[in-house]
């Protein structure tokens, strides 16, 4: 959400690093999380220093910044909200008005699944794929290269699919398929339940 103001910092993983093998294995989170992420905090807070951007948020920084420092701090955000996602003991599928959502957009979670992986395969380079809803609980799909998030076209995201190679490749080599689909094994829809949730919560209150 928008009026979200994250802190630029690295957060701990809300499991332990060999929790989500065999799907992730420990290597690839102390990788992902504890080298790939921590850089991106770092260079974002080295970016920061002594500007106007010193007290923001990741929010703002995303919604005002270019550049390196816009590709940094979204970084930071996308990972937070990535890794956050996911679970060792996730909730297997959707209900309530996530899934009458899911299933008035794109028919099925099993279509929305093979739209997503789709795009994740078809991304040209790194980036990321969203599930994202709109400002009317409409949801959709966008794919972004690099740190693009969808924050910056106004969309709230949901669910984030990191395609980037250093996600999958020391457990999947250069088989981003296998990745992807390992990932899916992992997702947390009570996470991506409360996130929905809180959107509409926050467009009921902003109508």
């Amino acid at each position: 959400m928008t009026t979200v103001m994250s802190k630029i910092e690295l957060t701990p993983l809300p499991y332990g690093y060999k929790d989500l093998e065999p799907y992730i294995s420990e290597q690839t989170l102390v990788y992902h999380h504890d080298k790939h992420m921590a850089a991106y905090v770092n260079k974002t807070l080295e970016l920061i220093a002594n500007t106007s951007y010193a007290d923001a948020s990741l929010e703002q920084i995303m919604l005002s910044a270019d550049g390196a420092l816009f590709n940094n701090a979204a970084q930071v955000w996308n990972h937070r909200f990535y890794f956050e996602q996911l679970s060792p003991s996730p909730k297997t599928k959707p209900d309530g008005a996530l899934l009458e959502a899911i299933n008035a957009s794109f028919g099925s979670v099993k279509k929305m699944r093979e739209l997503m992986t789709a795009d994740a395969l078809s991304l040209f380079g790194s980036g990321w794929v969203w599930l994202v809803s709109d400002a009317h609980g409409k949801l959709k799909i966008v794919s972004k290269p690099n740190a693009g998030n969808p924050l910056t076209e106004g969309l709230y995201p949901l669910l984030a699919i990191d395609v980037w190679e250093h996600a999958y490749y020391i457990d999947y080599r250069n088989a981003r398929v296998a990745g992807v689909n390992a990932l899916w094994k992992v997702v947390d829809w009570k996470v991506i339940e409360q996130r929905y949730a809180d959107i509409l919560e926050y467009i009921k209150q902003h109508a």
